[in-house]
Parts: structure tokens; C-alpha cells; sequence
């Protein structure tokens, strides 16, 4: 009996064996399915960035090319007779060969010759003959595009907003962001309901009454309009910082009372460390608007010295609209400060959002 019942044992046993394979067979299908798919989405997306750097490195020859080139490609130039002519690769008799075209004809014909032999010519039809082309970069795009208009200015008007601005973020938020979520007053919940109202006003509502604020301060044409604001704590930030100090346990707080602690002590010591992720979310979310921020610049910044790189590129764009070679090398000098700061920062952003306040 003890045989029957280990034999009718053995089936089940297989099976399930069996059913684990295919389980981690079908698994392992999904996740090469879903690589593949968010891979071809990366691609598709940074398409565009790798055309704008393609682009910043063509010369204007290359930007005339139809369609344009993601490459840029140059066509090869060979001195015949003491001119630069194109050169082709023609087929002559099931033969391959290298011939610079000296001449078109009509009919979209063309006279190839020999750039050894000259005199060896010979009449093809253009459209069937491949040109001969290589790869020329054309990296002084950014010196030329750089001395063009001030950037350098420009980038350091923009370094002192984004920078200085960001301190007044982290510090005003993570002030008021602590007081919502560690202490209970009378009508807390309904004063932090007024300040997430102020979310749905718009910027164009206030505009008037601040600028005629700043205009008495005489702010108006200094970088003071776009800096001082950030010092008084803005209602998204300190949404983000309240909601992660709330998953911090008061335990922590009150231990840090027994040893003595001041609240100031206690959101620094104990409060910030634990924060960490959300407080760098709240700056690469800032840096990001501030960096790209052409509204406010645009309506308070009035000297051609003030301006910030988005008022200045845009400025640049309109000067220098035929040059799109140089229009794209500044726009990538633009886009590269933010794409760094994210990847210097990516680590604690994720960890931000896929993690609660306590740490383990």
C-alpha cells in the first residue's frame, strides 16, 4: 500500500514542477515584452533631443540637405582642374568606381570624370549614382552661437534665480511644511485648506498688483521680482513636504524633546535626514521651472543685461532664425543643466517616490 500511494505521489509532484517552469517562462516573456516595449518608447521619445544635437553640429550646407539628415553627413569634395567637385560612386560596365561630377546636363544628366585621369569622362543619369559622404562634426557651432549675443550673462542671471531661489524654496516650505504636519493649533486644517486654494490662481490674475508692487519697491528690471517670492513658501511645495513629514512617527519628535531637543533641532537633525528624498524632489521640480520660466523674466526683466537664458534664446531664435545650426547649439547648452541635475539626483527623486518617510 505504502508503494501505490508514493507512485500516485510522483504525478502531482511533476506537474507541479512542470507548471513552475511555464510560470517562470511566462514571466520572464512578459518582462523581455515590456523592456522591449518601454525601449522602442525611449527611442521614439529621444529622437527629437538626438536630432537637436545632429542638428547643433551641421553646417549650413547640411541643412539644406531634403530630407534632413539625422547624420551629419558631408558630401565628399575632390580638387579637379583646380575645382572642388562632388564625387560619386558610378557603376561603368558592372563596375564600381569613384568619379567627381564636373558638370549637369539636362535630362538630369551628368559628366563624371576621373579625378586621376581627367580626361577619362563619362555621361550618366545623377538620380542612379550614389554620392560619396562622410561624417563632418562642426563643434564651433557653441563657440560661435555663444558669442553671438551674451549668454554667458544670461546663463550666470539665470544660475543666481535658479540657485538662490531654490534655498528660498527649500527653507520657506520645510518651515511651513513642519509647522502643518508636527503641531496642532486651532483652525490648522482650514488654514492649510486656504493655502492649497491658492493653487487654482493663476499667475495673469495677480500679475497687475505685483508688478505695480515691485515697480514702488523699484525691483522692476533686477533679478530681486523673480528671487524674493520664492522666500515666501508656495502652496504645491509645501503639499509635497507636509504629506511625507505626516508618514514620520511623533515618537521620533518626542525622543528628540527628551534629549533636549528644540523644534528647530528637531526638524533639522532628526526631520530633514528622513525628508531627504522629498526636499531634492522639491528641488529639481524648482530648477526645472525656473530654468525654463520665460513669463516672469520676460515681464520684469527689461535690460538686455538682466535677461535670463529662456528670454535670451528666445531673443536669439528671432535674430538668427535662418541659422538653425546655431539656434539648436544654444538650446542644447540650455537643456544640458537640467538633464545633469537629474541624473546627479535621480537616485533620491525615485527613492522619493516609491518610499514612505521611515527608514528601516
Amino acid at each position: 500500500m505504502a508503494s501505490i500511494e508514493a507512485q500516485r505521489m510522483q504525478p502531482p509532484a511533476t506537474v507541479t514542477h512542470s507548471r513552475l517552469q511555464s510560470m517562470r517562462l511566462q514571466s520572464l516573456a512578459g518582462r523581455t515584452i515590456a523592456t522591449l516595449v518601454i525601449a522602442t518608447g525611449a527611442l521614439i521619445i529621444l529622437i527629437p533631443f538626438l536630432f537637436m544635437i545632429s542638428t547643433s553640429l551641421k553646417s549650413k550646407n547640411q541643412l539644406r540637405a531634403v530630407p534632413p539628415p539625422l547624420i551629419p553627413w558631408e558630401t565628399t569634395m575632390v580638387e579637379v582642374a583646380g575645382k572642388r567637385e562632388p564625387l560619386y560612386r558610378v557603376t561603368i560596365d558592372g563596375e564600381t568606381r569613384e568619379m567627381a561630377l564636373v558638370k549637369n546636363q539636362p535630362g538630369g544628366m551628368g559628366v563624371f570624370v576621373d579625378p586621376v585621369d581627367p580626361e577619362q569622362s563619362v555621361t550618366l543619369k545623377i538620380a542612379e549614382q550614389t554620392p560619396v559622404r562622410h561624417i563632418e562634426l562642426h563643434p564651433e557651432n557653441y563657440a560661435e552661437a555663444m558669442t553671438a549675443v551674451p549668454f554667458p550673462r544670461y546663463l550666470l542671471n539665470t544660475l543666481i534665480v535658479t540657485f538662490v531661489g531654490m534655498t528660498g524654496v527649500l527653507l520657506s516650505c520645510t518651515l511651513v511644511a513642519y509647522g502643518f504636519s508636527r503641531f496642532r493649533a486651532p483652525w490648522l486644517n482650514w488654514l492649510f485648506i486656504v493655502l492649497l486654494s491658492t493653487i487654482m490662481l493663476p499667475r495673469q490674475v495677480t500679475l497687475i498688483p505685483v508688478y505695480v508692487l515691485f515697480q514702488r519697491l523699484g525691483w522692476v528690471d533686477t533679478l530681486l521680482p523673480l528671487i524674493v517670492p520664492t522666500f515666501f513658501a508656495n502652496a504645491y511645495d509645501v503639499f509635497l513636504i507636509r504629506q511625507f513629514l505626516m508618514t514620520i512617527p511623533l515618537e521620533m519628535d518626542d525622543a528628540a524633546k527628551i534629549d533636549g531637543a528644540s523644534p528647530l533641532q528637531t526638524l533639522w537633525h532628526v526631520l530633514v535626514p528622513q525628508a531627504m528624498p522629498v526636499i531634492v524632489t522639491v528641488a529639481i521640480f524648482h530648477f526645472l521651472y525656473a530654468w525654463n520660466d520665460f513669463y516672469e523674466p520676460l515681464i520684469f526683466l527689461h535690460s538686455r543685461h538682466n535677461w535670463t537664458m529662456a528670454v535670451g534664446l528666445q531673443t536669439f531664435n528671432a535674430l538668427y532664425a535662418v541659422n538653425t545650426h546655431l539656434i539648436m547649439a544654444a538650446s542644447v547648452v540650455m537643456v544640458i543643466p537640467p538633464v545633469l541635475l537629474f541624473f546627479l539626483a535621480q537616485r533620491y527623486f525615485i527613492q522619493g517616490v516609491v518610499i514612505s518617510g521611515v527608514k528601516g
